[in-house]
């Protein structure tokens, strides 16, 4: 059985294209262009299911088309309308070295090396030009720019981050939060 804390969300399939079966794939990481993993794993009915690729091929830089194995017709597509895809983590780090997306790290433990533990990371926040990891700060939240250069440790295993923010940062996300 899958379990949700060893997946990450990568998008989502949205229609069905044409006849023979393919869905259109919106999504916003390509780890499974990148690392060798021939299944995505579906959402259905709250459970976690793989689903061997038979074919795929690019429509946008955000949009695949998709044809999953013994799906074979715009009918049988039509069941994974709006249905969530998720990619394992573990293959997720075998990606060559800076190629993860900033989806990877939903659900990383996030501590400040100066202020101490911050929270979980709950989602992020890639609608605007610099994205923001959502934190569940004692259930408020707390955004904080998604930057590499702002990483100070990471722990792949444990599923940690260290962060070391700039001077007066966290002082105005907790001011805002009081």
């Amino acid at each position: 059985m899958i379990k949700k804390e060893d997946v990450y969300k990568i998008g989502l399939l949205t229609k069905p294209h044409g006849v023979k079966g393919e869905i259109a794939f919106s999504f916003t990481d390509d780890v499974f262009d990148r690392v060798d993993c021939d299944y995505l794993i579906c959402l259905l009915e709250g459970i976690l299911v793989p689903f061997y690729i038979e074919e795929y091929r690019f429509k946008s830089d955000s949009v695949a088309l998709v044809k999953f194995e013994r799906i074979d017709s715009s009918e049988q597509a039509r069941r994974f309308t709006n249905v969530e895809v998720y990619f394992p983590l573990s293959l997720a780090e075998d990606a060559p070295e800076g190629e993860l997306s900033w989806n990877y790290f939903v659900g990383f433990q996030v501590e400040d090396a100066r202020f101490g533990k911050l929270g979980r990371i709950t989602e992020v926040d890639d609608s605007t030009i610099n994205a923001l990891f959502v934190i569940d700060h004692d259930g408020k939240e707390l955004l904080v720019p998604a930057r590499e250069e702002f990483i100070n440790h990471l722990d792949s295993r444990r599923r940690t981050m260290t962060l070391q923010l700039p001077d007066g940062l966290l002082d105005m996300e907790r001011a805002e939060m009081v």
